[in-house]
């Protein structure tokens, strides 16, 4: 199948995209297909957000976004933010300390608390209104690459392969979809995306890429304990020393809230649980408040893309774009990444339109957004927090804090940091210290089954494991005896486990229960795991989320 442009991903960006494509070709009066293929078995499956949104890239595209009934329905009301000194006691941070870009309350629009995966859905439907074709249920499983080294588009994975790599009766083989120009709006720690920034050199010149895990579920509470727009943010207990992150707890409407844990996956312990984290975190007063006498209807989790702008790879190669957090757009320092990821999506329509009017063949690398995108208020939002990652990292929670609070504060006239340690590094198991984790009381807290469960994910189990081992014998001979192995601690669902057996322990990888949060990926200290996608339509089914 052949189009004049092919969007990999129905998220943030690439439906933005997608739209601003089809409103610049209705403006022209010009005939443009635009097809977006989208590995999740609907739009809105596998995204996964806090959220807080700011719409200034949203009104850029649908200035009418309220008349067009976006799903934003609940603007921040208040802002609090707090550090958990310990299991029974907070500190909450006058405003005035507060980092200015962690404000949602005040300006000129205000942020809204949202499900990003409704916007998605909406999103997607006025792509479909604009003449976007969208195919769900399709996993783009590699690059179309010809021989002068241009990217032409991509390859869908077959359907219907059995777990032997033998043809199922449903078998059906995977489609060629090109495209003049491809954009890849994958996600955080997008596989193609990933391919893509090895095979081009993307990443030369920037520091290593950085992310964190962030789990989310989403809960229903008593009418008592809601209160709608307020946003609380948060850091400490149960997080220490060199492992950080922070915590989220936000009203959105119908009497539900959303509470969540970002995990910085740079952490060096290895017995270290960042699911087991999240779970005795819901038992602290000032979260259990909330929670208490409600019921968890969601769970999830999702690598998040984290670096910022000393990490951001070059966007162009010949034939395509890596947008949004494919590329890593999201303002650590905001905690958000929407906005920006769509505004990416736009600077790239804008880019491929104007090139398909001087040149219908398409191809060429698309340098003129590089210009447009260092630019714009995303880049230079990137740019002003460029050391609040790195700052984090090297002086922890409150060092890091006061760093950026200064650095916010003299409008970025710090000096840089950088932070070169890759993620995977780990503290050797004999150097650590174990981490007894209480056990669940299915009231607050809850084992990894239930969770998943509560994802709705489904694969099917006669199909090729889509986690793939570059050597199958590392996981007990090497990072079982140096670090414990840690992918049966990282993996937020228990894809990963050791099993002991009269023939000693044997690793074992439980793909169906695959969330497709990428974290094994990113965090095997061995780098011996690779995350390529399974059949379209697997995964979890996120509802609201």
């Amino acid at each position: 199948m052949e189009f004049d442009v092919v969007i990999v991903g129905a998220g943030p960006s690439g439906l933005a995209a997608a739209c601003r494509l089809m409103q610049q070709a209705e403006e022209s009066q010009r005939e443009l297909s635009v097809c977006v293929v989208e590995k999740g078995s609907e739009v809105g499956a596998h995204i996964l957000s806090g959220a807080l949104f700011d719409p200034r890239a949203l009104t850029e595209l649908f200035p009418d976004w309220a008349e067009r009934g976006a799903p934003l329905n609940t603007p921040v009301s208040r802002d609090e933010v707090h550090l958990l000194k310990d299991a029974e006691t907070t500190q909450k941070l006058p405003n005035a300390l507060v980092p200015k870009t962690m404000h949602n309350v005040g300006g000129e629009t205000p942020n809204y608390v949202i499900s990003a995966g409704n916007l998605c859905r909406w999103l997607a439907e006025q792509a479909e209104a604009l003449g976007v074709e969208i195919i769900p249920g399709f996993a783009a499983q590699e690059a179309i690459v010809d021989e002068a080294g241009v990217v032409r588009g991509v390859i869908t994975g077959d359907m219907g392969v059995a777990a032997d790599g033998s043809e199922t009766a449903n078998y059906m083989p995977g489609m060629e979809l090109r495209a003049k120009y491809t954009l890849f709006c994958e996600g955080a720690r997008g596989h193609i995306g990933k391919r893509l920034i090895e095979r081009f050199d993307l990443a030369d010149g920037r520091d290593p890429q950085h992310y964190a895990i962030g789990f989310k579920e989403l809960w229903d509470v008593p009418a008592d304990q809601h209160q709608p727009g307020l946003a609380l943010h948060g850091a400490g207990w149960p997080l220490s020393g060199q492992n950080h992150g922070g915590w989220f707890l936000y009203h959105g409407d119908n009497q539900q809230v959303m509470v969540g844990l970002i995990v910085d996956l740079g952490y060096r312990q290895p017995y270290l649980s960042p699911f087991d984290e999240f779970q005795r975190m819901k038992h602290h007063p000032l979260l259990a408040k909330t929670l208490e006498g409600g019921s968890r209807v969601a769970y999830g989790a999702r690598a998040i893309t984290k670096g910022g702008a000393n990490c951001l790879p070059k966007m162009t190669f010949p034939g395509g774009l890596l947008l949004g957090c494919d590329a890593g757009t999201l303002n650590f320092a905001k905690i958000k990444g929407i906005h920006t990821a769509m505004k990416s999506g736009l600077l790239g329509a804008e880019s491929v339109f104007a090139a398909l009017a001087d040149d219908a063949d398409g191809g060429r690398e698309l340098t003129e957004f590089t210009v447009a995108w260092q630019s714009s208020w995303a880049w230079a939002e990137l740019q002003a927090s460029r050391s609040f990652g790195p700052a984090i990292h090297k002086y922890g929670t409150l060092g890091g804090g006061a760093f950026n609070f200064v650095d916010q504060l003299t409008g970025g006239k710090l000096p840089t940091l950088h932070d070169t340690a890759p993620d995977h590094e780990m503290t050797p198991a004999q150097d650590a210290e174990k981490i007894d984790y209480p056990k669940p009381d299915g009231k607050l807290s809850f084992d990894k089954a239930s969770s998943v469960f509560l994802s709705n994910t489904n694969h099917d189990e006669n199909q090729p494991c889509h986690l793939k081992l570059s050597d199958p014998s590392i996981p007990i001979d090497r990072n079982l005896p140096d670090y414990a192995e840690p992918a049966q601690r990282y993996c937020p669902v228990g894809v990963y486990e050791v099993v002991e057996s009269e023939a000693g322990p044997r690793f074992q990888i439980n793909f169906q229960n695959c969330i497709h949060c990428k974290t094994c990926d990113i965090k095997d200290p061995s780098q011996n795991i690779t995350w390529v996608a399974p059949e379209g339509g697997g995964g979890p089914n996120y509802p609201n989320m």
